[in-house]
């Protein structure tokens, strides 16, 4: 016998599952059947791509015992494990992912138990419902099995054991929050709401009582009845099943409590056969930002699950996508390298976008309360689309929502263009801060004293997005935070008078600033406020250059463009002035107010501080 201790933050999980989950202990059963069945599902991979037979039908068997001593069992004849899997499966923290699943329940997420299955530790459920639990397993292709044994606390066990075939054998000791277990009627409630769509046989085991004429119990009958469909629903017909069908089916998938916003359910046939299923979750899964995050969408060839792992199957705009893509034309041994070549999961991942992607639309026209949800949850990823895909930007450009100064809620590019005045030449938008910063800018009060919408940029990738977009349907796309929105206000006599004039004061306050800014210009769409500052045409604003320092990108700097209003009464006693001293700090204040405006720190407060005290004491 071996005796081995839990991992630290494995005792730390066990803890919290027993005395914080109870209310949804019923989850246990689903998370075995689920292991379970990916055992089933490996070995009918492997053995398909082995060209070897398996012996006897793949099953889940369930049975239970009553009396003091009830017991819970969970049998499947899958892929099993060997003595190293066992202590690396079900006692290390390597694959059972719970320092990220602990890292992430936070107190008020302590009852959320579909969390457990999210971070693969599903098999730690057993706890809530038994004191005890053993898992006999052997491994396909091995004579030798071995028994786990733990009570879920710091310690388990691992012994030689016996088992006429591969696969696992799991024994719960119910304690007494899981005595209710032991019961037909329980299970086969469970195992039909939690797993009917579970692609491999469920027989539950029982007992059953026989009577004779005047209804006394004569005896019993041992009885094994299958208790789930064990069809995979997305092989069913659209017009057989219903949107209950469907949810159910996307929330044990998926461990969400939630029903998904939608679905989407193709069947193609033709030069490539293939069925998907798509579900868009209600809420954004939450590794959704995560580099290392976990792809939503599960492939098949022929009902043979092959991976739930690999990124290439949508696009990484699309990962919060969940479902399936069940292929009838790939090979059996498909691998991640040969996928990412293959033509035809090629034209599979094509379709599939593009059927996403109407289908989003088709939303948009006909619901657009929920398509506002959808917004709410994805707008941003969808962004992302506008660099990543190219081939669909502009059903992209279509899809993507902003917020502006003429509406409340979101708006497109479409109702935008709807609402442009006549003689209006751009679609005029500003970057660099959240909507309420924005809102705030000083470089909107013109644009509002002219009645001309513009867009509010909020994302942090709005920047870079938009910028490669550069068009809408031949409609040039401006920000008005760059110094070339200047000149839609001028006429062609000013921009030409601009261009050969140097104005005295603009090169005072340079020479004051030096290589704090780029350029110094006079404004002609600043009415209430001294100066902003904004990016030539092709450097990084301000808010950009943060963002990407703080994300460890350096080399990017530039400085910005000073665009000051000649009538405002401080720049006038700039203008005015002779006294060197007093011209560089009204100069610096001037620079660090307009910093201050567009929602970015000067670079030495205490100096703006110390400068604009000096100013005021005057």
């Amino acid at each position: 016998m071996e005796r081995r201790q839990f991992k630290t933050e494995v005792s730390d999980l066990l803890h919290l599952i027993i005395h914080s989950l109870y209310s949804h202990k019923e989850i246990f059963l689903r998370e075995l059947i689920s292991n379970a069945s990916d055992a089933l599902d490996k070995l009918k991979y492997r053995s398909l791509t082995e060209n070897t037979s398996v012996d006897g039908e793949l099953r889940i068997d369930i049975s239970f015992t009553e009396g003091d001593k009830r017991t819970l069992t969970i049998s499947d004849n899958g892929i099993g494990m060997s003595h190293d899997e066992l202590e690396e499966n079900l006692g290390t923290i390597a694959h059972s992912g719970t320092k990220r699943f602990l890292a992430n329940l936070s107190d008020d997420q302590k009852a959320n138990s579909n969390l457990i299955g999210q971070f693969g530790v599903g098999f730690y459920s057993a706890f809530m419902v038994a004191d005890k639990v053993e898992v006999t397993s052997r491994a396909y292709g091995s004579d030798t099995a071995f028994k786990w044994t733990s009570d879920g606390h710091d310690k388990y066990t691992i012994d030689d054991a016996s088992r006429e075939s591969c696969g696992t054998t799991i024994v719960l000791y119910l304690n007494d929050e899981g005595k209710e277990y032991a019961n037909r009627w329980q299970l086969e409630n469970l195992i039909k709401q939690y797993s009917d769509h579970i692609a491999y046989p469920i027989y539950l085991a029982y007992d059953q009582n026989t009577y004779d004429d005047k209804y006394n119990v004569t005896g019993s009958e041992h009885k094994v009845d299958k208790v789930n469909s064990a069809a995979a629903l997305w092989t069913r017909s659209k017009s057989e099943l219903k949107d209950d069908d469907y949810n159910e089916f996307y929330k044990n998938a998926s461990y969400d409590s939630e029903n998904p916003l939608f679905f989407i359910h193709t069947k193609a046939e033709g030069a490539t056969e293939y069925t998907t299923l798509f579900f868009i979750p209600a809420k954004a899964p939450f590794d959704m930002y995560h580099a290392d995050y976990k792809p939503g969408v599960k492939l098949y060839v022929k009902r043979v699950y092959i991976t739930d792992d690999d990124k290439e199957l949508l696009p990484t705009y699309l990962r919060f996508v969940r479902g399936v893509i069940d292929s009838e034309d790939l090979p059996l041994n498909v691998s991640r390298e040969i996928l990412q070549q293959n033509k035809v999961m090629s034209a599979i991942r094509n379709a599939s976008v593009k059927k996403l992607l109407s289908e989003f639309k088709k939303i948009s026209e006909q619901n657009p309360e929920l398509y506002t949800k959808f917004i709410e949850q994805y707008n941003r990823p969808l962004k992302e689309g506008l660099y990543q895909d190219y081939a669909n930007r502009d059903e992209l450009l279509g899809l993507v929502r902003f917020k502006s100064t003429s509406v409340d809620g979101y708006t497109s590019l479409k109702e935008y263009k709807e609402r442009m005045q006549s003689d209006q030449k751009s679609i005029y938008y500003i970057t660099g801060g959240d909507e309420q910063t924005l809102k705030n800018s000083p470089l909107l009060s013109s644009y509002k004293e002219k009645g001309i919408e513009v867009l509010l940029m909020t994302d942090d990738i709005d920047e870079l997005v938009i910028s490669s977009v550069n068009k809408y349907e031949e409609i040039a796309l401006k920000a008005i935070n760059r110094s070339s929105a200047m000149e839609d206000f001028m006429t062609e006599e000013e921009k030409k008078q601009a261009k050969e004039e140097k104005s005295e004061l603009a090169e005072k306050i340079k020479k004051s600033l030096g290589d704090r800014v780029k350029e110094v210009k006079l404004s002609n769409r600043l009415s209430d406020v001294s100066a902003v500052v904004v990016a030539d045409e092709n450097d990084p604003t301000v808010q950009m250059q943060q963002m990407l320092k703080a994300m460890g990108q350096s080399g990017m700097e530039s400085a910005p463009i000073l665009e000051i209003n000649e009538q405002d009464p401080f720049v006038k006693r700039i203008a005015e002035s002779k006294d060197k001293d007093f011209i560089d700090d009204a100069s610096s204040v001037l620079l660090d107010q307009a910093l201050l405006s567009s929602g970015v720190m000067p670079k030495n407060p205490s100096e703006f501080a110390r400068k604009l005290h000096s100013l005021l004491a005057v």
